[in-house]
């Protein structure tokens, strides 16, 4: 008995160090956050049901991983380099990546999600041209092809509407700028070198907080909110706290299988945000595409993937 039970720990034992030694941990990393992205919406909109807007509860739940980061950040800046010459980039960063989470929930309370969630990823198409701004990539003939398909496919996504094939209302266009804002920040994120991966997560929750606060503020309905807020019961609080470290949790492991994983295969894997996504809203929200956005989404998911390859062949071309 006693040595079953040593070789049940012992295969377990090593089952672990396998995941940690091997690029098995990064992969289901990326799986983790895409899920945590997948999913977030709805418990939002639970809490806008209970009547906190898009703002008021993205400032809640981003505050509750502050505490931690402020914590983490201080050790990391203290044994790092030194990121004075890098602050402009990070306030950059901030400001970027608070639009990016902020506009993203905004966008899924009002919005359907895979409309939104499509529009959002077209930002291959809004990478090309910030690579070649921040970093200066040229734009070869792989690129074209990102920047043809994806207009392509919103193209015919977006042609059921009258006139010019655009976003037809706001959660639309704030799922169309989230993604040019998670563009520009994974931009800079690959400009920024020195500051390590805590510091730069405190920067990004930092600027959905202030950004947040700014646009309750523009809402113009303080009162309302305060009483929204002092109404919660137990079971909103949890759900806020619980969204805030899933949010935590998931910046750090796509921060964590990016720097591991090669881009061509990460792009892959957190597409399945998309499968997440579609699942979820079919059966939470009773949601579903027509014909169309399903072959536009093809086209915008085809040119994801096309945008993949085309970071790793840049990446070994400068290595």
């Amino acid at each position: 008995m006693r040595e079953s039970s040593k070789l049940f720990y012992t295969l377990n034992f090593r089952a672990v160090n396998y995941m940690l030694s091997t690029s098995l941990l990064a992969p289901l990393s990326l799986v983790l956050a895409a899920t945590v992205w997948g999913l977030v919406w709805y418990p939002y909109r639970l809490l806008e049901q209970a009547g906190l807007s898009g703002s008021v509860s993205s400032l809640l739940t981003y505050l509750i991983g502050l505490p931690l980061l402020l914590i983490l950040a201080a050790r990391a800046r203290k044994s790092g380099p030194s990121i004075r010459n890098e602050r402009g980039l990070l306030l950059a960063l901030a400001l970027a990546a608070g639009w990016t989470n902020l506009a993203y929930v905004l966008a899924v309370l009002h919005g359907e999600v895979m409309r939104v969630m499509l529009l959002f990823y077209l930002a291959p198409l809004w990478t090309v041209f910030f690579a070649h701004w921040l970093l200066g990539e040229r734009a070869g003939r792989a690129a074209y092809l990102v920047i043809g398909l994806s207009v392509a496919g919103a193209w015919v996504m977006l042609s059921e509407a009258d006139g010019l094939p655009l976003p037809t209302n706001r959660a639309e266009w704030l799922g169309l700028t989230a993604g040019i804002g998670f563009a520009l920040s994974n931009v800079l994120t690959r400009k920024i070198r020195a500051a390590p991966i805590e510091v730069r997560s405190l920067w990004v929750f930092s600027g959905v907080v202030g950004l947040a606060c700014l646009n309750a503020i523009y809402e113009g309905d303080a009162p309302r909110a305060i009483q929204a807020v002092a109404a919660l019961d137990g079971t909103a609080w949890l759900m806020m706290a619980g969204i805030g470290l899933s949010l935590l949790l998931a910046t750090f492991t796509v921060q964590f299988g990016l720097a591991r994983t090669p881009a061509n295969r990460a792009i892959v894997i957190l597409l399945s945000e998309l499968v997440v996504a579609a699942i979820a809203s079919r059966f939470l929200a009773d949601e579903s595409m027509d014909m169309p956005e399903w072959i536009g989404g093809a086209m915008i998911i085809a040119a994801t993937l096309f945008s993949g390859r085309l970071e790793s062949h840049t990446e070994r071309k400068n290595a």
